[in-house]
């Protein structure tokens, strides 16, 4: 079990649910770039989607869609699953900056502060995926401690399976 409420120091962390939606629609319409690479628009069907999605096997017990605010400032949202692939591993399914934030060494400061507290929790790796087109993504995640470990095909999208080592 994950005490969401320790993902972060600086920031308040809470669990988001079917009320953020809209809030979280909105966060995601300003980045417009993660959008491109993944050739799709954000919708509030996706983001109702997303806030319940959870791979086979999963309870809803170990999936996890957070906000990080400063105030009742948005800051980022992260999607975690505990115990995927294989207990252990905790899999980012989304994570995002606030737009007007980045390249200011917050996202590498959550990231921190997450894999942090999920190695105090005996969580051996953080696994995510990236697009491989997306060069932004791709460089966030491998200064972040992140590497490739192989490449998979989801219906003619590729995607890069990264992990990082606790």
């Amino acid at each position: 079990m994950i005490d969401i409420s320790k993902l972060g120091n600086k920031y308040t962390v809470r669990r988001m649910s079917d009320p953020d939606a809209e809030d979280i629609l909105e966060f995601c319409k300003e980045n417009t770039q993660y959008y491109e690479y993944c050739q799709a628009e954000p919708t509030l069907e996706q983001v109702m989607s997303d806030l319940h999605l959870a791979p086979p096997g999963i309870g809803p017990e170990d999936k996890y869609y957070v906000g990080f605010y400063q105030d009742d400032d948005l800051v980022a949202v992260m999607d975690l699953v505990n115990g995927f692939p294989e207990d252990g591993i905790v899999f980012i399914g989304f994570f995002m900056m606030s737009k007007r934030l980045q390249g200011q060494e917050i996202g590498s400061s959550i990231i921190r502060e997450v894999s942090k507290y999920l190695k105090s929790k005996g969580i051996t790796s953080i696994r995510l995926a990236i697009d491989k087109g997306n060069p932004q993504s791709t460089h966030f995640w491998k200064k972040n401690g992140f590497s490739v470990i192989y490449e998979a095909d989801r219906d003619g999208h590729v995607l890069l399976v990264a992990e990082k080592e606790l």
